[in-house]
Parts: C-alpha cells; structure tokens; sequence
C-alpha cells in the first residue's frame, strides 16, 4: 500500500517539479523575453517582460515565453541578387519618374523598444500571429531569426519599399546615375548625383519616422536610420551604357587623331609658305637635319657623295 501511495505521489509530483524547473527562465545579453501566462488554470495574459541579461527569474509555472531582439539590427538592401538571402538582405528595384527600374543599395538601422509597455503592446499585435516565411512554413516574430525575418518581411518592408518608390519616383534616372544620359543622347554631361541620393535618403528617413508607427500602430522600432549607398542601372541597361561609353570613347580618340592631323598639315603649309618665301632658309633647315659626322654634301647633285668621318 506504501508503494501504491508512493507512486502515485511521485506522479502527481513529477508534474509540479517540471513546472517549477521550467518556470524558471534567464535571458542573453541580446534578447528581452515577454512572458505570457499559461498553466491550466490561468489566461493567457503577458504576466511580465525579462530585460537583456537578466538572470534566473521566476516566470511562473507553465508559462510560454517569446523572445525578441534586444540589440541594433539592420536590414540590406541590394541590387544583386546573389547577395540576397532568406535573412534581411532583399533585392530591392523601384522606377525613376522616367519608368527605368533602378537597384537600390543601401542598409536600414533599427532596434526594437524595450519600454516594457510598448513591448507588450508589440507582442499583444504581432507575437500572437505567424508570417508566412521564404520556405513557405508559418513563424511567430519570436521564433528566432528566421520568424523576425518573416514577421519583419511582410509587416516592416512594405512600408520600406514605398518609401523608396516615393522617393525615387521622383526623380529621373540620370539624376540619380549620371551615366544613365546616355541613353537619351550620346553626349555625356558631367552631373554630380551625390546631392540627389542624399535627398532621397533623408526622405526616406523621414517617410519611414512618419509612417512605420502609423503603419504598425506604435512606436516599436526606434532608432531609425537608412543609408543609401548607391543606386544602380539594370544589368542589360548598364551593359547599354558601357556600350555608349566606349563608342563616344572611340568617337574622341578618332576626333583626337584628326586634329592632330589637321594641325600637323597646317604646320607643314606654314612652313613651306615660309620657305616659298625664303628659299634659303630651306637649305638651312636642311643642313640642320643632317646627321652629326657629314663632311660632303653636295646639294642639288644627286650623285652626291656622303662620306662620314672617321
């Protein structure tokens, strides 16, 4: 009977044990941890918010627990698409007011707010829902990169690409890269780009402060800071303007070669004008042209001997 009682004991134990050991819970340096309540008797309420490097804390017994990032991350923006993966680096292409799809490459800067209410808010909105990732399979924000790189995808980057179309859309292409001139005339104006990125880059900045928080209904990421590196022509569009270049290349190497030409006969006129003028002064001249170490020369007689010295 002991040992009926025993076992029975230690079975209703085992469960109060395991939930005693996991309702114990710690965070990393990088990751602060909203707790929601989960035992059979309780709701599913946020209980409270473990802060980066926390130790181990009581969160209660049975409760589920969804980690976000706590340090700066950023998202790649990329014309390559070599360069994209599944992991915040994006091909990104927007037309210029002129309707050429540009490559945008550039980098955004954010870090999610750790205020404990905003960051219940957050989880209350987006940590209770999936995102459909790359691979197809549904993710929470809080399963690890991969479900912050699928909630960010599809409730983040929206926002991101319009205000990239906004502001570029604005602008025609060679403002943006000079070399995309050639591609209405064959002349190539020196332009200087560097003000017009800069002017699309703080707009985005400031369309990204103004509607991410309208968008996503809170102030959830902060420190916000896009930088535009460069933006860039289509493949087969490029390979048009290396075309145009070289040919305008050739154009002025031929141009050079004919000037150089005209002048050299314009030389050669001159100086026989001057020796039509001055019969002796060509006999000089080519006295002067002759090698060093001459000791005959019989001008006008074409059996002339030439007989070097020693």
């Amino acid at each position: 009977m002991r040992t009926v009682l025993a076992v029975v004991a230690a079975i209703i134990a085992l469960p109060l044990l395991l939930g005693v050991v996991t309702g114990l819970e710690s965070t990393d340096p990088g990751v602060v941890t909203v707790v929601r309540d989960g035992g059979p008797f309780d709701d599913t309420r946020i209980r409270q918010v473990i802060d980066p490097g926390s130790g181990l804390t009581w969160a209660g017994l049975w409760s589920s627990t969804h980690s976000y990032p706590a340090q700066q991350r950023f998202y790649t923006i990329t014309a390559d698409a070599k360069r994209a993966t599944t992991l915040g680096v994006d091909v990104v292409t927007v037309p210029s007011s002129d309707g050429v799809n540009v490559g945008i490459e550039g980098t955004l800067y954010f870090t999610l707010n750790l205020d404990h209410a905003t960051l219940k808010s957050f989880d209350d909105k987006y940590g209770t829902r999936t995102y459909r990732s790359q691979d197809d399979s549904s993710l929470y924000a809080w399963d690890g990169d991969e479900g912050w790189s699928a909630f960010f995808g599809q409730a983040v980057r929206p926002v991101i690409d319009n205000a990239l179309r906004a502001q570029v859309g604005a602008m025609r292409c060679a403002e943006l890269v000079p070399s995309c001139a050639l591609l209405e005339s064959s002349a190539l104006k020196a332009r200087d780009s560097n003000i017009n990125i800069a002017t699309v880059q703080n707009g985005v900045n400031a369309a990204l402060a103004r509607d991410l928080p309208r968008t996503l209904g809170g102030d959830f990421l902060t420190g916000l800071r896009f930088t535009l590196v460069k933006v860039t022509l289509p493949g087969e569009v490029q390979q048009a303007v290396d075309r145009s270049l070289a040919a305008n290349a050739a154009v002025s190497e031929a141009q050079a070669r004919v000037a150089q030409a005209r002048a050299e006969a314009d030389a050669n006129q001159a100086r026989q004008n001057g020796y039509d003028k001055c019969p002796a002064c060509a006999e000089i001249d080519k006295l002067k042209a002759l090698p060093q170490g001459i000791t005959v020369y019989a001008p006008g007689n074409p059996q002339a001997v030439v007989v070097p010295t020693r």
